[in-house]
């Protein structure tokens, strides 16, 4: 294994730095000296859960105070670079340029915000360092102003930049409108696409190029089209063999290596059989459910973007597999539909993966009151907020005020991965049964 950097090169306190400190806290540790560090903020996690369980009566107490016996932290297979999507922001750097392109030290609330190039962010890959420069370099050269402040006017916002182990490159521009006209805006495409197909940004190899107009923080592609300015609308991973179609804004988890193991720790732990109906809630691009579709007879999945389960039934059909189906909208509006006349005699195991805020109340209602749902992994990139208030409503006594009629489930493993060496980050599977 290759260990982190064990000595700072970097000049103290310098912007560098306090970057790397802001976005990659462990990367002076030894790799084993983070995964112990890791360890313990699971086992804390552990522990504030078995105390909550105590306060609804629940008598969850184990050795070490913990709700459940905890494994060790599963290293990650790559360390330095891993990352196959980066979120670049366009600010004021150090040096007062208002097109820097990097990550922020500082904060919105504090006003005191620094955009920092990131060449020497440990967990960023080189290719996606040279995509943000030469985007740099656009936008220097433009007459166009950055977006810093929205009522404030410019335009140039952040890059979005995924690869694939495949050697694809997929960078997504987001680009204020303001008052321009679409005369305006086409040259401006034209001359973003010009500069990376035949200008310098051609070294960066481009398999899609796309451009978003937004007058918001955040779009998803309904509310504001992802257009493709050159090459592929898609790029392709692969992953236990499969081949994976990624839209610009699919879900994947950020970790290609990472997330083989993860997958094949998940097909494990949920002893699926061969009457076993998977049910993959908050599914993306369907990776999970169709890597362990030869494990079940049938998968079942949910996600609220509808472009990844455009992704996922194209994955599903190429890859040749055949017992799945995706649903496309809120896991709280679907599930419950799903699962309220469910009658399938077979045995019926859920994996959900949600975003940091957690499942809506009504997903886990649907799960608690599924009876023929006695397996549940829950997958958590941030298991100490809102996933804890899953836990303690998957694990509460029935309630009827909640209309929480069915039997609760109880924890009976923790196995963290480590999907973001150098950070405190890591990703938590329970396993809950009843």
């Amino acid at each position: 294994k290759k260990k982190a950097r064990q000595s700072c090169s970097l000049p103290e306190s310098s912007w560098e730095e306090r970057l790397a400190n802001a976005v990659t806290p462990l990367w002076r540790l030894p790799y084993q000296d983070q995964l112990q560090v890791k360890y313990e903020s699971q086992r804390k996690i552990l522990q504030t859960l078995a105390s909550h369980l105590e306060e609804l009566g629940i008598d969850a107490q184990k050795p070490g105070g913990l709700c459940c016996p905890l494994q060790p932290v599963v290293p990650s297979p790559i360390i330095n670079g891993y990352r196959n999507k980066s979120t670049f922001s366009v600010n004021r750097g150090p040096d007062g340029n208002p097109k820097t392109v990097g990550l922020y030290v500082g904060t919105g609330r504090e006003r005191n915000i620094v955009c920092v190039k990131a060449n020497h962010v440990e967990n960023i890959p080189s290719k996606h360092k040279q995509v943000a420069q030469c985007y740099e370099e656009f936008i220097c050269r433009s007459p166009l102003d950055s977006c810093i402040l929205f009522h404030e006017g410019g335009h140039w916002r952040e890059l979005v930049v995924r690869t694939t182990s495949c050697g694809h490159t997929m960078a997504i521009i987001t680009f204020h409108p303001q008052e321009l006209g679409q005369e305006a805006l086409a040259t401006q495409k034209t001359l973003l696409k010009e500069f990376f197909t035949c200008g310098p940004g051609a070294v960066c190899a481009l398999t899609s190029l796309y451009f978003q107009e937004s007058t918001m923080t955040r779009c998803s592609h309904e509310q504001s089209p992802f257009q493709l300015l050159h090459g592929a609308p898609h790029i392709f991973e692969e992953l236990l063999g499969l081949k994976f179609r990624i839209s610009p804004d699919a879900f994947f988890q950020v970790n290609t290596a990472g997330a083989e193991v993860l997958y094949q720790a998940v097909g494990e732990l949920c002893q699926a059989t061969g009457d076993t109906i998977l049910l993959d809630i908050c599914c993306g691009t369907g990776t999970i459910g169709l890597s362990l579709a030869h494990q079940v007879s049938k998968v079942i999945g949910v996600e609220v973007v509808e472009k990844a389960i455009e992704d996922a039934e194209w994955n599903a059909a190429f890859n040749g597999i055949s017992n799945c189906e995706f649903h496309s909208g809120k896991a709280e509006a679907v599930l419950p539909q799903l699962l309220a006349s469910w009658e399938d005699a077979r045995p019926l195991v859920a994996v959900v993966n949600p975003s940091r805020a957690g499942l809506h109340y009504r997903v886990v209602r649907a799960i608690r009151n599924c009876r023929s749902i006695r397996r549940l992994l829950y997958i958590s990139c941030k298991p100490e907020g809102e996933a804890m208030r899953n836990f303690l409503e998957l694990c509460c006594p029935p309630d009827p005020r909640k209309k929480l009629a069915g039997e609760p489930f109880a924890p009976v493993l923790a196995v963290p991965f480590d999907m973001f060496p150098h950070t405190v980050h890591c990703e938590l599977v329970l396993l809950f049964t009843r």
